[in-house]
């Protein structure tokens, strides 16, 4: 086994977008000693996903749009469980995040006069929405990584990091699984002053996902760290081609496709949707408002599109059919009567010139992009249809932090999907917003401590306190070692991941969350005595298994309190009531629900996990509370008094 010990002041975790802008801001900021470690370069949800259109959310910067830095926030603040002070960071930042892609060459579009022209998005109430096409977050990682590969900036990829090294509330370091060594189990402890993690969300969790299979989250070191989460119950679920994996909204639904389902075989074709609406006209209203009411919101289930995922979960998890989208045929196999649609719709297909033709026809018209992506792919939608599922896309919960983006634990911070600051119902694209604004954030933490306070020694204090460390990385790396189970890695994933999907997806009740959670709670704690020992070349799945497993457990934990004490299903999360109602007679009991109130969809859920015992004999339990949102900061616009605190925060 080889063992490395190395010392950076602060260390970046992900190589995403959030993460490599984070370790530009601390060069920029002459935070030299940095680094960025990942175990893939090229993996992650940043470099490898999108959607027809996929968003960036910013303050409008056109013509006469009406918006303002307080009204962006406070649309922010309104998404619900959103901490004001951080709803303000993300709107007066986005402007200057948004002009720093720009200036690093993402080509968002603008007219010839330099205004960057906006559209509405899902949960939207303005135009702040841009796009530099299906792959905006690809394009705008591979122009940061550009930028930081032309400053030499240290990236040391093939590193997982596996275990934060923390001692009273504070972080001194990061053990890493060194994946570039080939012969033989290598590892590598840095020490640190300050951790930022840009891992993404923990996607692995779920068996039905849009994410990437590159894309599995680390967050389970995080709460075994002790850092708290957030609003853990509150994902985004939606509609998506399963292969390969891909959002279908926008102009996916827009061009009104065909619904199709099968049996598992393939046979039994039939336009299942049929069966549930009387009037032809308002199911294809439905499907064209699914493009920009993409995932699926308790609220829109009665009187907007979230009725049609229901009905594919409906088709695919409980009748267990296959469903299809076809763009080669119309609905009913006829010309579409577009006057029978309402008149947003037809507005929209108006104004875009699509009134004629097949499914493919008008998104041909309308997106070609969005068409040559899944040709790219190997599927072409002239030709076959498209399976889809009800899957989960993002995750707006996640870690805890304040207005700097620092969570509990001093020096560990969090950017990107992995902090939980996007709330109940954010407008598609704040994320990537939200991840940009936090680099700044994070930055300006860092140096300004580094200015003001005084550095830590590497005395005899902190000289036991790493050993104590070095001791528990030491043990944590013999774990594989321990192992002495018959499950393999690959079956114990697919176990997990898919009672992950069945208990904790779109679809909650209370019994299969607390089934589920004492399962994922033996699984973890007797871990060792579960899982076959690993081959050298299983160890990164080791690894992220029990990862998987620490954050299941979390998050079915803050789940079945948020269900026990009596809150209503809100945002992505349909939690069955019994006591509740159906959107349709006709549907299943399952479907049941209560919605929850404002004020409820305005509490912020809180949780932390507790880890005691050894590492082979853990003992695992979790404990979660309600609290309300910290506010919108009120602020002295004063130019003068501005000019002088920001004087005293920044000058020397």
């Amino acid at each position: 086994m080889r063992w490395i010990e190395e010392r950076i002041e602060n260390v970046v975790i992900g190589s995403g977008a959030a993460g490599f802008q984070t370790l530009l801001r601390l060069q920029q900021k002459g935070l030299t000693d940095s680094a960025l470690i990942t175990e893939n370069v090229k993996a992650g949800t940043s470099r490898n996903t999108g959607s027809d259109k996929q968003t960036y959310y910013k303050l409008s910067l056109a013509a006469d749009d009406q918006d303002s830095i307080l009204r962006m926030a406070r649309d922010l603040f309104q998404c619900g469980a959103v901490d004001g002070d951080l709803a303000l960071c993300e709107a007066a930042l986005s402007s200057r995040a948004f002009f720093r892609l720009v200036e690093l060459g993402v080509p968002f579009p603008c007219t010839e006069y330099g205004e960057f022209v906006g559209y509405r998005t899902d949960h939207d109430p303005g135009r702040r929405a841009s796009s530099a096409g299906p792959y905006t977050s690809k394009i705008m990682t591979e122009c940061l990584e550009k930028e930081a590969l032309s400053q030499g900036l240290r990236i040391y990829d093939r590193q997982q990091a596996i275990r934060l090294l923390v001692d009273q509330k504070k972080i001194y370091g990061v053990v890493c699984l060194d994946l570039a060594e080939q012969d033989q189990e290598a590892y590598r402890l840095i020490w640190c002053k300050n951790v930022i993690l840009a891992t993404g969300g923990p996607a692995g969790m779920y068996y039905d996902r849009v994410y990437p299979a590159s894309q599995l989250g680390s967050s389970g070191m995080a709460f075994e760290a002790g850092v708290n989460g957030k609003n853990l119950t509150d994902w985004q679920f939606g509609i998506a081609s399963i292969r390969p994996r891909w959002n279908v909204s926008g102009s996916y639904m827009q061009v009104l496709p065909t619904f199709i389902s099968t049996k598992k075989d393939g046979t039994d074709p039939k336009e299942f949707l049929l069966e549930y609406f009387s009037d032809h006209g308002e199911m294809l209203t439905k499907v064209f408002l699914k493009g920009y009411q993409w995932p699926f919101d308790v609220s829109k289930v009665s009187n907007g599109s979230s009725l049609i995922d229901l009905l594919v979960y409906q088709e695919t998890v409980l009748n267990g059919r296959r469903v299809f989208l076809d763009f080669m045929h119309n609905s009913l196999g006829r010309t579409v009567d577009f006057s029978t649609l309402a008149q947003e719709a037809y507005d929209y297909l108006s104004s875009a010139d699509l009134l004629f033709g097949r499914p493919i026809d008008r998104l041909r018209k309308l997106n070609e992009l969005a068409y040559s992506f899944y040709l790219e792919h190997g599927v072409d939608l002239e030709k076959e249809p498209l399976e889809i599922a009800v899957c989960a896309q993002h995750n707006n919960g996640g870690l805890a932090t304040d207005c700097q983006w620092e969570t509990n634990i001093q020096g560990i911070f969090a950017v990107g999907e992995v902090n939980g600051s996007h709330g109940v119902t954010r407008p598609g694209g704040t994320a990537l917003n939200a991840g940009q604004v936090g680099a700044i954030r994070v930055a300006d933490c860092i140096s300004f401590r580094k200015r003001y306070k005084s550095e830590d020694k590497v005395g005899k204090s902190r000289s036991d306190v790493e050993q104590r460390l070095r001791q528990e990385a030491e043990s944590f790396i013999s774990l594989p070692h321990c192992a002495k189970g018959q499950v393999l890695l690959k079956d114990a994933w697919e176990t997990a991941s898919r009672r992950m999907s069945e208990s904790g997806g779109m679809i909650r009740t209370q019994r299969k969350l607390e089934q589920a959670l004492q399962e994922t709670k033996k699984d973890l704690e007797h871990y060792i005595s579960y899982i076959r020992r690993p081959l050298p070349n299983q160890l990164c799945l080791f690894y992220h298994l029990r990862d998987m497993l620490t954050s299941q457990l979390v998050y079915l934990s803050a789940m079945c309190f948020y269900g026990m004490s009596g809150k209503e299903s809100r945002g992505s999360s349909l939690y069955t009531d019994s006591n509740g109602e159906k959107a349709k007679e006709w549907m299943p009991e399952i479907f049941r629900f209560s919605q929850g109130k404002e004020e409820e969809n305005q509490c912020i859920q809180e949780t932390v996990c507790h880890v005691s015992g050894d590492l082979e004999h853990l003992q695992v339990y979790t404990s979660s509370c309600f609290r309300l949102p910290r506010p919108i900061p009120k602020t002295d616009y004063t130019f003068e008094k501005c000019w002088d605190q920001f004087r005293k925060r920044t000058e020397s």
